[in-house]
Formats: structure tokens, C-alpha cells, sequence
């Protein structure tokens, strides 16, 4: 029934072409990331192939049901939003010690459920802190979240990190045609496919790649057809109070961290977000990670990696996003299709990484062109929270003589970036200034700010 009522861009339903081409170019972006986390915790315990298969499969399957709840939502969970979700790097380092040391894999899927449930109850007093997170906070958090992104894109550019020929120029040169084929279809091509620029330059990459040696298809023969991920496969969790309070640090790191992606997406899409919408897309972060610790897997958030696509793309629509969920399910019960998708070859995600990533920088130098810097600190916030954020990134080391509770915090350049900026902003534009001191904040940002 037709109605005169707008819909907003993000609401919009795209014809099932789009949907189909849109979705899958989402699925591409994140998929070296999503089952990069299983393969390094598999690995760090031993695992047999068969059951880092598992791990895998069970991965892809939740990924696809998180980001289902996160776009769709239901009742209070899901920020509808174009949000993909995907296993955190934050936990990497706590489960591979919890794995290793402190009880196998069911001593990790009992802190993960409950990091989740604690993530779910926490998530309203994460709304309210909104207020702390003003033009100045936000441009800053998205300005890192995308430097901080570049040294993957780098990796995979360069051949995937620990690969025999890292580094070699036949690599590189791959990664370089993949991003010029990416930025002239978004310069030369028509407006349909210069949205889909990303999926075209890996198509067009994975094309060259194959006769040049770059792929190995053994795996597909190799992989079953179908496969179900069953409820506690691993065992029954167990819980440790150690374990726990190590995932109740990274579920604070994690809801930083998605925090500063739905604030980034938010303003790509031009639906800003709100108290109440914040925290429906933290509790469906933490109902994801319940999920996680009962289907063999792990803490699910944000992907940064497909923000960067969002403001890319400019396709707003929640619904393509929900399409590229659905087709993670299919990965995960299919394990023949998700071994076709691993096969294309690292040098090819890393040109498209590249301009993904810095997209996403891009977008905080445009949230941050907003904000006043005349007269004021604002100028200092931004910097020494940059400088936080990319400590980390460009000195991995830099932490590793600290308590792993402050490792698992600060080796985030995101949360360590996010925190910095919070505090700088309310001691520099929110508490008493000086005589003679310059101005705390503008009134917008002061408004904003919730001063």
C-alpha cells in the first residue's frame, strides 16, 4: 500500500540485485577478520583441523545471527543500523591464556556468557554516558578507529602476516592493481557499480591472482558440504573466577570500542545516534556474545573494517547489511562456500582494505571539521588522544612489561584512544578554567557534550 510517508535511506529496502551484490561486498570486507580470531586461538591451543574447522564454521554461523539482530532488532536489541558484527581482537589474548593455562576451551565459553549477560545489563548505563561523546570525542574516536585499521589492510597488502613471502613486490604490486581498479570504478563507472566498486576490485583481482599462482583451491575439495554447529560442542562451560574478570575487562574494551562504531555510522547515515538506540545496539553486542559462548565461538562487536564501506559506499540501507548476515549463515552451514571465500588470496582484501581504512579516517577528519579550535584546547585533546591511540598500533610492545588487565585495555588503540579523549575533553572544556585560561568549549559542544 502505497504511503506519502519518506523513508529514511537507512530503512530502505535496495532491489535483490543490490541486495545480493551490496550484501556479499560486506561479507568479503570483514570475512579475513572474522575467522582470523578462531584460527589464532585454535592454533595457540592446538587444535586439530578438524576442529579449527569447527571453530570456523561455528564462528561464521554467529557473525551471521549477531548482525541479523544488530540490523534487524527486535524488542530492545539491535541498533538497526547498517552494523556488521564479527569476532573482537580484544579478547584474542585473554582466551589464548584462559585456553592455554586455565581450563581449555570451556573455561573460555563460560567467561564469554558471562561477559555477555554482563554486557547486556550494562548496556543502559552505557546510553547514558552518550552525553560524553561530543563532535570533539567522536571525530577523534573515528579518526583512530580508521589509523588504526591501515597496518591490517598493510598485512594483507604485503601477503598476510607470517606468510613465507611477506613483503615480496609481486604481493604488493597485487594489492596496488586491486586499489586502482577500485578507484576507478568509483571514479569512471556508473553510479551502480561505483558502489559496489570494493566487490568489483576483489572479483577483478581474484581474476588476475588465480592464473599468476596466488590461490590454493585445496581446501574446498577438502570441506564438507554441510555442517551444524551444536550447543556446548566443546563441553559443558565452566567458569573461573580469573577467566571471568579477565572477559568482563575485554566486554568494557568492547562496548568502547562499539560505542565509537555506532556513533561513526550513525553520522555516515545521518541517523544520529541516540541514549536508547545506543544502548538496544550494546545489548544486542551482548546477547551476541551469550550466543558466542553457547555455539563454540567467541565475544562478538562492531567490525570497523565495514564502517569504512558504509561511508565508502555511501548505501546506507540497515537491509544490505542484514543480507550480508544472512549469507554468513549460509557460510556457516555451508563449510564448501566458506572455504571458496577464504581462498582469495590476502594481497587482494588489502587493496581493498586501503582506501576501506582510510575512509574511515577520513570520516573523523569530517566529523572533527565540525568543532571549533580557535581559542580553545581542543586542538591538544585531539592530539594526545591520537598519539594514544596509535601508540599501540605502531609499537605493539609497548605494554607488554604491564598486568595483562592493563594490556587488554590499552593495546587497544581504539579503547586507549576513546578513553584519553573522554577524560581530556572533560578536563579541558568541562571543569572551572582559570583566569586568563582560554574558554572551556563553544556552546555546541558544550551543549553536546551534555555540560
Amino acid at each position: 500500500m502505497a504511503t506519502t510517508t519518506p523513508v529514511h535511506p537507512v530503512d530502505e529496502v535496495p532491489p535483490v540485485r543490490q541486495l545480493a551484490a551490496f550484501g556479499l561486498q560486506h561479507v568479503l570486507a570483514m570475512y579475513a577478520g572474522a575467522v582470523a580470531v578462531p584460527l589464532i586461538v585454535g592454533g595457540a591451543m592446538k587444535l586439530s583441523p578438524a576442529d579449527l574447522a569447527y571453530l570456523i564454521t561455528a564462528d561464521l554461523l554467529v557473525c551471521g545471527i549477531a548482525t541479523l539482530i544488530q540490523c534487524v532488532g527486535f524488542w530492545r536489541f539491535g541498533v538497526r543500523l547498517p552494523i556488521m558484527q564479527g569476532c573482537t581482537f580484544a579478547a584474542v589474548s585473554p582466551m589464548v591464556l584462559i585456553g592455554t593455562t586455565g581450563g581449555g576451551l570451556p573455561a573460555i565459553y563460560g567467561s564469554v556468557i558471562v561477559a555477555g549477560l554482563a554486557i547486556v545489563l550494562l548496556a543502559p548505563v552505557f546510553g547514558r554516558l552518550l552525553r560524553f561523546f561530543p563532535p570533539l570525542v567522536t571525530g577523534t574516536v573515528i579518526l583512530i578507529i580508521g589509523v588504526s585499521l591501515l597496518p591490517v589492510a598493510g598485512n594483507w597488502a604485503a601477503g598476510g602476516a607470517g606468510a613465507a613471502d611477506f613483503g615480496e613486490p609481486k604481493n604488493l604490486a597485487l594489492a596496488g592493481f586491486v586499489l586502482a581498479v577500485v578507484l576507478g570504478v568509483q571514479r569512471f563507472a556508473p553510479a551502480f557499480l561505483s558502489r559496489i566498486a570494493v566487490l568489483i576490485g576483489i572479483a577483478v583481482g581474484l581474476a588476475v591472482a588465480v592464473p599468476f599462482g596466488f590461490t590454493d583451491f585445496g581446501g574446498v575439495g577438502d570441506s564438507d558440504w554441510v555442517g551444524i554447529s551444536t550447543p556446548f560442542h566443546f563441553g559443558a562451560p565452566t567458569f573461573h573466577a580469573s577467566a571471568i574478570i579477565s572477559m568482563l575487562v575485554v566486554a568494557l574494551v568492547t562496548m568502547t570500542e562499539t560505542t565509537g562504531d555506532l556513533i561513526a555510522v550513525g553520522e555516515m547515515t545521518d541517523r544520529k545516534i541516540e541514549r536508547k538506540s545506543l544502548a538496544d545496539g550494546l545489548r544486542a553486542d551482548g546477547l551476541s556474545t551469550v550466543l558466542g559462548g553457547v555455539f563454540n565461538t567467541f565475544p562478538y562487536t562492531a567490525y570497523a573494517q565495514n564502517v569504512g564501506l558504509v561511508g565508502m559506499t555511501r548505501v546506507r540501507s540497515r537491509w544490505v547489511v542484514a543480507a550480508a548476515g544472512g549469507m554468513l549463515v549460509l557460510l556457516g552451514l555451508l563449510p564448501k562456500l566458506g572455504a571458496v571465500v577464504a581462498a582469495i588470496p590476502a594481497p587482494v582484501l588489502g587493496g581493498a582494505g586501503l582506501v576501506m581504512f582510510g575512509t574511515v579516517a577520513a570520516s573523523g577528519l569530517r566529523t572533527l571539521a565540525q568543532v571549533d579550535f580557535k581559542d580553545n584546547h581542543n586542538l591538544t585533546v585531539v592530539a594526545v588522544s591520537v598519539a594514544i591511540g596509535v601508540l599501540p598500533v605502531g609499537v605493539p610492545t609497548v605494554y607488554e612489561k604491564f598486568p595483562d588487565w592493563f594490556q587488554t585495555v590499552m593495546n587497544s588503540g581504539i579503547s586507549a584512544g576513546c578513553l584519553t579523549a573522554i577524560v581530556l575533553n572533560l578536563l579541558f572544556n568541562h571543569l572551572p578554567s582559570k583566569a586568563g585560561s582560554p574558554a572551556p568549549a563553544t556552546e555546541p559542544e558544550a551543549a553536546s557534550a551534555g555540560a
